[in-house]
């Protein structure tokens, strides 16, 4: 039993820092991406030459919540189910991305969004199933167990 809880724990933690390391990549990335006029985009990511704008400012968007979806919900332990379902929004973007480059001719930028699709995924598996964080007790729910 000692050593299950051991495993557990150490999962837990390499979660949490897994969960910290992508949040801080997607909320980097989506933010430049934001930011950024089409104009300097354009010439380091071949994927704005083909969608319009407001595709661009869309997928840096859903980058951006992604990632606060990542941590939030988890750390307030306020409606944690939505941890798992930004990882798997984010899965969906990198899925996405990875079946823009092979189609594009960019093979060898497939990897690296392949890699990140696994650890988002991998991510929502554990935070769903596995070691779920629980929501924090309402003051509805205390005043209903006391009675």
């Amino acid at each position: 039993m000692a050593n299950q809880t051991k495993t557990s724990t150490g999962l837990n933690i390499t979660t949490w820092a897994l969960q910290a390391l992508m949040a801080l990549l997607f909320l980097m990335g989506g933010l430049y991406n934001i930011s950024q006029p089409i104009e300097v985009l354009a010439p380091k990511m071949s994927y704005v030459n083909y969608f319009p704008i407001w595709a661009v400012k869309l997928i840096a968007a859903s980058e951006v919540l992604g990632a606060i979806g990542l941590l939030l919900p988890d750390i307030l332990r306020i409606k944690t189910i939505l941890t798992p379902l930004a990882a798997l929004g984010l899965a969906l973007v990198m899925l996405f991305a990875t079946i823009y480059h092979i189609t594009h001719g960019e093979a060898n930028e497939a990897p690296m969004t392949i890699v990140l699709g696994i650890i988002v995924s991998f991510i929502a598996w554990i935070r769903y199933k596995k070691i779920p964080i629980k929501d924090r007790p309402t003051l509805a729910s205390i005043t209903d167990n006391r009675q």
